[in-house]
C-alpha cells in the first residue's frame, strides 16, 4: 500500500511539471527542454527554507514557485524572442547550467553529495490537493484572455501581433507561470524524498516532461494529465522486468507517435459537459431535414 501511495505521489509531482510545460509548449508553442532546472530551483529553495530555516511548508511551496518564476524571467528576457529550435536550445543550456551550479554549490546545496535532512511534508492527500488546485487554476488561465493570447501566438505570431497582442510579454508570462508550476512540483518532490541531488534534475527529466506533453496531445490539458499518469505508471508496473521496463516505456511513446501523431487527445479536452453530452448522445433526438424527429444512432 505504501508503495502504491508513493507512485501516486510521484505522479502528482510530475503532473505539476507537466501542467507547466503543457501551458508553455502546448498552448503557447514554445518548446522547452530545460524545465527540470525550474523543478530543481523550486526543490532546493523549499528545502533550504523549510529544512534549514524552519519555515512552514506552505511558505516553502510559495517561495519555490516565486523563485522559479523569477529565474524564468531573468533567463527569458534575452531568450523569449527566440523562436523554434533556438529557444529550445537556450532552455536546454539553462537547464544544464543550473544542474552544474547546484553540483558545485558547496555547503549551501550539498553539491554532488546531495542535500540531506529535508522535512517530509508531501503526503498523498496534500499532493492530490495541490494538483487539483493547480489544475483548476491552469484551466482558468487557459480560458482567460491571457490563455487566448497564448493560443493566438501559437497559431500565428504575426497575426497575433497584428491584433495588438504583445507577444514578447505574453510569452514571458507563459514562461513564468510554467516555471512556477515546475517549482511547486520540485518542492513537493523535495519534501517527499527528503533528499536531493542535482543529477535528479538532468536533461532526462526535462525530456520526460516534454515527451509527456507531446504524448498527451499539444493543446490538451486533460491529455497531458492522462499521459502523465500512463507514462509515470508504466516503469512501475513493469518494475519486475527491470531490464526491460524502459523498453516498454519507449515502445508506448513510439507506438503513439506512429499511430496517433497528434497525441492521445490531440487538442480535445475532456470536460464534465463534454462527457455528459458524449454519454447521452445516443439518446438525444435530432431534427431531420424534413422536420421530423428521429433517435440519433
Amino acid at each position: 500500500m505504501a508503495y502504491i501511495q508513493g507512485v501516486m505521489i510521484i505522479i502528482c509531482v510530475n503532473l505539476m511539471g507537466v501542467l507547466g510545460v503543457s501551458l508553455l509548449t502546448g498552448f503557447t508553442g514554445m518548446f522547452s527542454f530545460g524545465h527540470a532546472a525550474y523543478m530543481a530551483l523550486g526543490a532546493y529553495t523549499s528545502a533550504i527554507l523549510v529544512g534549514r530555516l524552519g519555515m512552514p511548508f506552505v511558505v516553502g511551496l510559495l517561495a519555490a514557485a516565486a523563485f522559479a518564476a523569477l529565474a524564468s524571467v531573468i533567463i527569458g528576457y534575452p531568450t523569449v524572442r527566440l523562436v523554434g529550435d533556438y529557444f529550445a536550445i537556450a532552455a536546454l543550456g539553462f537547464g544544464e547550467a543550473t544542474r552544474l551550479i547546484l553540483d558545485n554549490g558547496g555547503s549551501l546545496t550539498g553539491g554532488a553529495r546531495g542535500f540531506v535532512g529535508v522535512p517530509k511534508h508531501t503526503t498523498l492527500p496534500i499532493a492530490i490537493l495541490i494538483v487539483i488546485l493547480g489544475a483548476i487554476l491552469m484551466r482558468n488561465i487557459i480560458n482567460s484572455r491571457f490563455g487566448r493570447s497564448f493560443v493566438a501566438i501559437r497559431e500565428d505570431k504575426l497575426a497575433a501581433e497584428a491584433m495588438g497582442i504583445n507577444t514578447a510579454r505574453s510569452r514571458m508570462l507563459s514562461l513564468a507561470i510554467s516555471a512556477a508550476y515546475a517549482g511547486v512540483g520540485g518542492s513537493m518532490f523535495a519534501h517527499y524524498l527528503t533528499f536531493l541531488q542535482p543529477v535528479m534534475f538532468d536533461i532526462n527529466k526535462s525530456t520526460e516532461l516534454a515527451a509527456t506533453v507531446v504524448f498527451g496531445g499539444l493543446g490538451s490539458m486533460t491529455g497531458s494529465i492522462i499521459a502523465c499518469i500512463i507514462l509515470t505508471s508504466i516503469p512501475e508496473i513493469f518494475r519486475p522486468f527491470y531490464l526491460w521496463r524502459m523498453v516498454f516505456y519507449g515502445l508506448a511513446l513510439v507506438t503513439t507517435i506512429v499511430l496517433r501523431p497528434q497525441g492521445l487527445l490531440g487538442s480535445f479536452e475532456i470536460t464534465l459537459e463534454g462527457t455528459r453530452r458524449f454519454l447521452t448522445a445516443p439518446f438525444r433526438r435530432r431534427v431531420s431535414a424534413g422536420g421530423g424527429a428521429r433517435w440519433q444512432s
